[in-house]
Protein backbone atom coordinates (compact mmCIF):
# COMPACT_ATOMS: atom_id res chain seq x y z
CA UNK A 1 0.00 0.00 0.00
CA UNK A 2 1.10 3.70 -0.84
CA UNK A 3 0.84 5.99 2.38
CA UNK A 4 0.58 9.37 2.62
CA UNK A 5 4.74 10.00 3.23
CA UNK A 6 5.16 7.32 -0.31
CA UNK A 7 3.17 9.61 -1.72
CA UNK A 8 4.84 12.78 -1.03
CA UNK A 9 8.21 11.41 -2.16
CA UNK A 10 6.23 10.00 -5.29
CA UNK A 11 5.18 13.68 -5.80
CA UNK A 12 8.58 14.98 -4.69
CA UNK A 13 10.26 12.72 -7.67
CA UNK A 14 7.71 14.12 -10.35
CA UNK A 15 8.14 17.20 -9.87
CA UNK A 16 12.09 17.82 -9.59
CA UNK A 17 12.16 16.08 -12.75
CA UNK A 18 9.63 18.25 -14.61
CA UNK A 19 11.05 20.83 -12.73
CA UNK A 20 14.90 19.93 -14.01
CA UNK A 21 13.27 19.32 -17.71
CA UNK A 22 11.90 22.63 -17.49
CA UNK A 23 15.15 24.32 -16.58
CA UNK A 24 16.75 22.52 -19.56
CA UNK A 25 14.32 23.70 -21.98
CA UNK A 26 14.58 27.62 -20.69
CA UNK A 27 18.69 27.13 -21.25
CA UNK A 28 18.38 25.33 -24.63
CA UNK A 29 20.11 28.25 -26.63
CA UNK A 30 23.32 27.71 -24.11
CA UNK A 31 23.04 24.04 -24.73
CA UNK A 32 23.08 24.82 -28.74
CA UNK A 33 26.81 23.96 -29.04
CA UNK A 34 26.94 20.83 -28.13
CA UNK A 35 23.50 19.93 -29.72
CA UNK A 36 24.94 20.62 -33.08
CA UNK A 37 28.23 18.93 -32.52
CA UNK A 38 26.11 15.50 -32.08
CA UNK A 39 24.44 16.38 -35.33
CA UNK A 40 21.53 13.80 -33.71
CA UNK A 41 18.98 14.67 -36.96
CA UNK A 42 21.39 13.41 -39.39
CA UNK A 43 22.13 10.00 -37.83
CA UNK A 44 20.51 6.61 -39.44
CA UNK A 45 18.11 5.96 -36.85
CA UNK A 46 16.96 9.43 -36.27
CA UNK A 47 13.25 10.17 -35.56
CA UNK A 48 13.56 13.75 -35.13
CA UNK A 49 14.02 16.85 -37.67
CA UNK A 50 14.81 19.08 -35.10
CA UNK A 51 17.98 19.94 -33.00
CA UNK A 52 17.05 18.70 -29.32
CA UNK A 53 18.10 18.43 -25.78
CA UNK A 54 19.32 15.00 -24.97
CA UNK A 55 20.34 15.38 -21.14
CA UNK A 56 16.71 14.61 -19.87
CA UNK A 57 17.86 11.64 -18.31
CA UNK A 58 19.64 14.08 -15.73
CA UNK A 59 15.78 15.24 -14.56
CA UNK A 60 14.64 11.69 -14.19
CA UNK A 61 17.66 10.13 -12.39
CA UNK A 62 17.80 13.81 -9.81
CA UNK A 63 14.39 13.17 -9.35
CA UNK A 64 14.51 9.84 -8.61
CA UNK A 65 17.30 10.05 -6.34
CA UNK A 66 16.73 12.66 -4.69
CA UNK A 67 13.10 11.53 -3.67
CA UNK A 68 13.89 7.80 -3.14
CA UNK A 69 16.72 8.88 -0.61
CA UNK A 70 14.71 10.75 1.38
CA UNK A 71 12.13 7.86 1.49
CA UNK A 72 12.00 6.66 4.59
CA UNK A 73 11.34 3.12 3.31
CA UNK A 74 15.01 3.39 1.34
CA UNK A 75 16.97 5.33 4.14
CA UNK A 76 16.63 2.35 6.33
CA UNK A 77 17.81 -0.24 3.62
CA UNK A 78 20.94 -0.79 2.01
CA UNK A 79 19.23 -0.02 -2.11
CA UNK A 80 20.45 3.70 -1.21
CA UNK A 81 23.44 2.15 -1.87
CA UNK A 82 21.95 2.22 -6.09
CA UNK A 83 22.86 5.74 -6.01
CA UNK A 84 27.03 5.86 -5.81
CA UNK A 85 26.75 2.53 -8.36
CA UNK A 86 25.06 4.57 -11.22
CA UNK A 87 28.25 7.00 -11.44
CA UNK A 88 30.22 5.07 -14.03
CA UNK A 89 27.39 4.25 -16.55
CA UNK A 90 26.32 7.98 -15.98
CA UNK A 91 29.05 9.51 -16.77
CA UNK A 92 29.77 7.14 -20.05
CA UNK A 93 26.52 8.21 -21.19
CA UNK A 94 26.30 11.62 -20.07
CA UNK A 95 29.89 12.28 -21.89
CA UNK A 96 28.28 10.77 -25.58
CA UNK A 97 25.26 13.48 -24.90
CA UNK A 98 27.64 16.29 -24.99
CA UNK A 99 29.37 14.93 -28.08
CA UNK A 100 32.36 13.56 -27.21
CA UNK A 101 31.64 10.25 -29.28
CA UNK A 102 32.16 7.48 -26.94
CA UNK A 103 32.17 4.10 -28.54
CA UNK A 104 29.23 2.06 -28.10
CA UNK A 105 31.76 -0.36 -26.45
CA UNK A 106 32.69 1.70 -23.97
CA UNK A 107 29.77 2.77 -22.56
CA UNK A 108 28.67 -1.03 -22.33
CA UNK A 109 31.97 -1.22 -19.68
CA UNK A 110 30.98 1.24 -17.71
CA UNK A 111 27.28 -0.18 -17.76
CA UNK A 112 29.55 -3.58 -16.55
CA UNK A 113 31.20 -1.88 -14.01
CA UNK A 114 28.02 -0.02 -12.55
CA UNK A 115 26.98 -3.49 -12.30
CA UNK A 116 30.31 -5.06 -10.75
CA UNK A 117 29.89 -1.95 -8.20
CA UNK A 118 26.41 -3.03 -7.30
CA UNK A 119 27.82 -6.81 -7.04
CA UNK A 120 30.37 -5.23 -4.66
CA UNK A 121 28.34 -3.00 -2.42
CA UNK A 122 25.02 -5.73 -2.26
CA UNK A 123 26.93 -9.12 -2.17
CA UNK A 124 24.48 -10.09 -4.78
CA UNK A 125 24.08 -11.51 -7.62
CA UNK A 126 21.59 -13.78 -9.88
CA UNK A 127 20.46 -16.47 -7.76
CA UNK A 128 18.64 -18.92 -10.09
CA UNK A 129 17.31 -19.22 -13.89
CA UNK A 130 14.76 -21.76 -13.45
CA UNK A 131 16.62 -23.79 -15.37
CA UNK A 132 18.02 -26.90 -14.30
CA UNK A 133 21.16 -27.31 -16.16
CA UNK A 134 22.10 -23.02 -16.15
CA UNK A 135 21.25 -23.20 -12.46
CA UNK A 136 23.77 -25.67 -12.34
CA UNK A 137 26.60 -23.71 -13.13
CA UNK A 138 25.75 -20.56 -11.92
CA UNK A 139 25.54 -22.47 -8.11
CA UNK A 140 29.07 -21.30 -9.05
CA UNK A 141 29.56 -17.93 -7.85
CA UNK A 142 32.25 -17.21 -10.86
CA UNK A 143 29.51 -18.18 -13.38
CA UNK A 144 26.86 -16.14 -11.54
CA UNK A 145 28.87 -12.95 -11.37
CA UNK A 146 29.80 -13.10 -14.75
CA UNK A 147 25.81 -13.45 -15.85
CA UNK A 148 24.88 -10.88 -13.67
CA UNK A 149 27.58 -8.06 -15.15
CA UNK A 150 26.36 -9.29 -18.58
CA UNK A 151 22.52 -9.32 -17.49
CA UNK A 152 22.83 -5.40 -16.49
CA UNK A 153 24.77 -4.43 -18.81
CA UNK A 154 22.47 -6.17 -21.72
CA UNK A 155 19.45 -4.44 -20.41
CA UNK A 156 21.35 -0.78 -19.76
CA UNK A 157 21.80 -1.40 -23.78
CA UNK A 158 18.14 -2.31 -24.17
CA UNK A 159 16.84 0.57 -22.73
CA UNK A 160 19.31 2.79 -24.78
CA UNK A 161 18.24 1.07 -28.36
CA UNK A 162 14.29 1.42 -27.67
CA UNK A 163 14.96 5.42 -26.92
CA UNK A 164 13.79 5.85 -30.23
CA UNK A 165 10.00 7.43 -30.49
CA UNK A 166 8.69 10.52 -28.48
CA UNK A 167 7.49 8.73 -24.99
CA UNK A 168 8.58 5.35 -25.92
CA UNK A 169 11.02 4.56 -23.66
CA UNK A 170 10.00 6.57 -20.84
CA UNK A 171 6.43 4.51 -20.80
CA UNK A 172 8.20 1.46 -21.06
CA UNK A 173 10.46 2.40 -18.10
CA UNK A 174 6.90 3.76 -16.20
CA UNK A 175 5.86 0.68 -16.90
CA UNK A 176 8.74 -1.81 -15.79
CA UNK A 177 9.07 0.30 -12.50
CA UNK A 178 5.72 0.19 -11.56
CA UNK A 179 5.97 -3.90 -12.46
CA UNK A 180 8.36 -4.32 -10.35
CA UNK A 181 6.65 -2.10 -7.60
CA UNK A 182 4.19 -4.07 -7.52
CA UNK A 183 5.51 -7.69 -7.17
CA UNK A 184 7.87 -6.17 -4.55
CA UNK A 185 4.57 -5.07 -3.00
CA UNK A 186 3.17 -8.54 -3.17
CA UNK A 187 6.53 -10.12 -1.97
CA UNK A 188 6.63 -7.84 1.58
CA UNK A 189 9.63 -5.74 -0.30
CA UNK A 190 8.67 -2.01 0.78
CA UNK A 191 11.72 -0.41 -0.26
CA UNK A 192 12.08 -1.58 -3.51
CA UNK A 193 8.25 -1.35 -4.04
CA UNK A 194 9.90 2.61 -2.96
CA UNK A 195 12.56 2.99 -5.66
CA UNK A 196 9.67 1.50 -8.32
CA UNK A 197 6.87 4.58 -7.45
CA UNK A 198 9.64 7.21 -6.77
CA UNK A 199 11.49 6.33 -11.00
CA UNK A 200 8.28 5.90 -12.16
CA UNK A 201 7.41 9.23 -10.85
CA UNK A 202 10.69 10.71 -12.50
CA UNK A 203 9.74 9.19 -15.87
CA UNK A 204 6.38 10.44 -15.59
CA UNK A 205 8.03 14.03 -14.75
CA UNK A 206 9.98 13.98 -17.98
CA UNK A 207 7.22 12.68 -19.80
CA UNK A 208 5.17 15.90 -19.85
CA UNK A 209 8.32 17.53 -21.92
CA UNK A 210 9.01 14.48 -24.49
CA UNK A 211 5.54 13.81 -25.12
CA UNK A 212 3.89 14.16 -27.89
CA UNK A 213 5.92 16.87 -29.48
CA UNK A 214 9.76 15.23 -28.19
CA UNK A 215 10.61 19.13 -26.61
CA UNK A 216 13.84 17.33 -24.76
CA UNK A 217 15.14 13.52 -24.87
CA UNK A 218 16.41 11.28 -22.38
CA UNK A 219 19.62 10.47 -23.83
CA UNK A 220 22.40 8.35 -23.53
CA UNK A 221 22.91 8.66 -19.68
CA UNK A 222 19.40 8.57 -19.13
CA UNK A 223 18.60 5.41 -20.79
CA UNK A 224 21.86 3.41 -19.33
CA UNK A 225 21.26 5.16 -15.97
CA UNK A 226 17.53 4.16 -15.81
CA UNK A 227 18.26 0.71 -17.47
CA UNK A 228 20.77 0.37 -14.38
CA UNK A 229 18.37 1.14 -11.69
CA UNK A 230 15.53 -1.40 -13.17
CA UNK A 231 17.85 -4.43 -13.62
CA UNK A 232 18.89 -4.22 -10.05
CA UNK A 233 15.86 -3.47 -8.26
CA UNK A 234 14.82 -6.65 -10.21
CA UNK A 235 18.42 -8.56 -9.57
CA UNK A 236 17.41 -7.18 -5.64
CA UNK A 237 14.36 -8.20 -6.00
CA UNK A 238 15.15 -12.25 -7.23
CA UNK A 239 17.93 -12.25 -4.58
CA UNK A 240 15.12 -11.37 -1.64
CA UNK A 241 11.91 -13.52 -2.68
CA UNK A 242 12.70 -17.21 -3.40
CA UNK A 243 9.31 -17.43 -4.95
CA UNK A 244 10.08 -15.18 -8.10
CA UNK A 245 10.13 -16.98 -10.89
CA UNK A 246 13.22 -15.02 -13.50
CA UNK A 247 10.42 -15.91 -16.14
CA UNK A 248 8.29 -13.28 -14.60
CA UNK A 249 10.99 -10.63 -14.66
CA UNK A 250 12.17 -11.71 -18.03
CA UNK A 251 8.12 -11.00 -18.99
CA UNK A 252 8.66 -7.44 -17.00
CA UNK A 253 11.89 -6.41 -19.45
CA UNK A 254 9.98 -8.09 -22.52
CA UNK A 255 9.74 -5.45 -25.10
CA UNK A 256 13.46 -3.85 -24.59
CA UNK A 257 15.13 -7.46 -24.39
CA UNK A 258 13.17 -9.03 -27.27
CA UNK A 259 13.87 -5.89 -29.68
CA UNK A 260 17.60 -5.57 -28.54
CA UNK A 261 17.93 -9.97 -29.22
CA UNK A 262 15.74 -9.10 -32.92
CA UNK A 263 18.79 -6.15 -33.70
CA UNK A 264 21.61 -8.92 -33.16
CA UNK A 265 20.18 -11.41 -35.04
CA UNK A 266 18.97 -8.78 -37.93
CA UNK A 267 22.29 -7.12 -37.99
CA UNK A 268 25.01 -10.51 -37.30
CA UNK A 269 22.20 -11.87 -40.75
CA UNK A 270 23.31 -9.15 -42.58
CA UNK A 271 27.06 -9.07 -41.70
CA UNK A 272 27.51 -5.93 -39.91
CA UNK A 273 28.72 -5.16 -36.73
CA UNK A 274 25.95 -5.99 -34.14
CA UNK A 275 26.53 -1.92 -32.25
CA UNK A 276 25.90 -0.41 -35.84
CA UNK A 277 22.68 1.56 -35.96
CA UNK A 278 19.67 0.82 -38.11
CA UNK A 279 16.33 1.55 -39.05
CA UNK A 280 14.84 -1.47 -38.60
CA UNK A 281 13.68 -1.38 -34.85
CA UNK A 282 10.50 -2.57 -34.48
CA UNK A 283 9.24 1.33 -33.43
CA UNK A 284 10.78 2.63 -36.61
CA UNK A 285 9.04 0.14 -38.54
CA UNK A 286 5.67 1.26 -37.08
CA UNK A 287 6.47 4.80 -37.51
CA UNK A 288 7.47 4.05 -41.52
CA UNK A 289 4.35 2.15 -41.84
CA UNK A 290 1.97 4.53 -41.04
CA UNK A 291 3.78 7.26 -42.95
CA UNK A 292 3.70 5.08 -45.68
CA UNK A 293 0.35 3.49 -45.97
CA UNK A 294 -2.30 5.96 -43.48
CA UNK A 295 -0.33 9.62 -43.33
CA UNK A 296 1.60 10.02 -46.20
CA UNK A 297 5.19 12.71 -46.46
CA UNK A 298 6.38 14.61 -44.27
CA UNK A 299 4.06 13.55 -41.63
CA UNK A 300 6.97 12.25 -38.86
CA UNK A 301 5.35 14.84 -36.31
CA UNK A 302 2.07 13.04 -36.71
CA UNK A 303 3.90 9.82 -36.77
CA UNK A 304 6.23 9.93 -34.17
CA UNK A 305 4.46 10.20 -30.99
CA UNK A 306 1.37 8.23 -32.93
CA UNK A 307 3.29 5.17 -33.56
CA UNK A 308 4.21 5.13 -29.59
CA UNK A 309 0.58 4.91 -28.85
CA UNK A 310 -0.05 2.05 -31.29
CA UNK A 311 2.95 0.22 -29.55
CA UNK A 312 1.75 0.64 -26.10
CA UNK A 313 -1.10 -2.62 -25.52
CA UNK A 314 2.30 -4.45 -27.18
CA UNK A 315 4.88 -3.64 -24.21
CA UNK A 316 2.35 -3.47 -21.80
CA UNK A 317 0.96 -6.75 -22.06
CA UNK A 318 4.18 -8.88 -21.46
CA UNK A 319 4.51 -6.90 -18.10
CA UNK A 320 1.19 -7.86 -17.25
CA UNK A 321 1.79 -10.85 -17.48
CA UNK A 322 5.13 -10.94 -15.44
CA UNK A 323 3.75 -9.39 -12.69
CA UNK A 324 0.31 -11.73 -12.82
CA UNK A 325 2.65 -14.98 -13.01
CA UNK A 326 4.97 -13.59 -10.73
CA UNK A 327 5.50 -17.00 -8.63
CA UNK A 328 4.44 -18.90 -11.25
CA UNK A 329 7.15 -20.95 -13.17
CA UNK A 330 5.15 -22.68 -15.30
CA UNK A 331 2.46 -20.14 -16.44
CA UNK A 332 5.57 -17.18 -17.04
CA UNK A 333 7.39 -19.64 -18.85
CA UNK A 334 4.40 -20.42 -21.36
CA UNK A 335 3.61 -16.32 -21.59
CA UNK A 336 7.24 -15.69 -22.42
CA UNK A 337 6.84 -18.14 -24.93
CA UNK A 338 3.71 -16.83 -26.64
CA UNK A 339 5.02 -13.34 -26.31
CA UNK A 340 8.00 -14.18 -27.84
CA UNK A 341 6.45 -16.26 -31.09
CA UNK A 342 4.12 -13.01 -31.48
CA UNK A 343 6.69 -10.46 -31.46
CA UNK A 344 8.69 -12.54 -34.28
CA UNK A 345 5.63 -12.91 -36.20
CA UNK A 346 4.10 -9.30 -36.23
CA UNK A 347 7.71 -8.25 -37.01
CA UNK A 348 8.16 -10.61 -39.66
CA UNK A 349 4.43 -9.62 -41.30
CA UNK A 350 4.76 -5.76 -40.68
CA UNK A 351 8.36 -6.04 -42.79
CA UNK A 352 6.35 -7.67 -45.46
CA UNK A 353 3.65 -5.12 -45.52
CA UNK A 354 5.96 -2.22 -45.27
CA UNK A 355 7.59 -3.55 -48.47
CA UNK A 356 4.21 -3.98 -49.73
CA UNK A 357 3.44 -0.48 -48.84
CA UNK A 358 6.58 0.87 -50.24
CA UNK A 359 6.03 -0.70 -53.91
CA UNK A 360 2.41 0.36 -54.61
CA UNK A 361 3.37 3.94 -52.80
CA UNK A 362 6.58 3.63 -55.40
CA UNK A 363 4.31 2.99 -58.29
CA UNK A 364 1.91 5.74 -57.53
CA UNK A 365 4.34 8.39 -57.09
CA UNK A 366 6.21 7.27 -60.85
CA UNK A 367 2.42 6.74 -62.27
CA UNK A 368 1.85 10.57 -60.88
CA UNK A 369 5.09 11.66 -62.17
CA UNK A 370 4.53 10.39 -65.27
CA UNK A 371 0.85 11.97 -65.43
CA UNK A 372 2.31 15.15 -64.28
CA UNK A 373 4.91 15.06 -67.52
CA UNK A 374 2.20 14.47 -69.40
CA UNK A 375 -0.21 17.03 -68.60
CA UNK A 376 2.85 19.68 -68.47
CA UNK A 377 3.87 18.06 -72.35
CA UNK A 378 0.02 19.15 -73.33
CA UNK A 379 0.24 22.70 -72.33
CA UNK A 380 3.36 23.27 -73.92
CA UNK A 381 2.53 22.14 -77.04
CA UNK A 382 -0.28 24.44 -78.81
CA UNK A 383 -3.67 22.86 -79.78
CA UNK A 384 -4.32 22.79 -83.56
CA UNK A 385 -5.81 25.05 -84.96
CA UNK A 386 -8.54 24.21 -87.80
CA UNK A 387 -8.41 26.96 -90.86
Amino acid sequence: MVDGVMLFHVTLSFCISALICGIILLTKSRQMAYIHRREDVRAVQAAHSVPTPRIGGIAVLSGTVIAGLLSENISVQTTWLLAPSLVPVVFAGLAEDLGYNVRPRVRLLAAALSSALCIGLFDVWIPRTDMPGLDLLISLAPVAIALTILGGAGICNAFNLVDGLNGLSSLIGITVALSLAVIAQQGGRPEIMAWGLVLAAALGGFLLFNFPFGKIFMGDAGAYGIGHLLAWLSFLLLALLPTLTPWALLLVFFWPLADTALAIARRRRAGKPTDQPDRLHFHQLVMRMLEISKLGRNTRHIANPLSTLVMVPMFVAPSVAGVMFWNNPDAAALALLLFSVLFVTTYSTGILVARSCRRRSGRRFLLELALGKVGLLRKQIPAPTGR
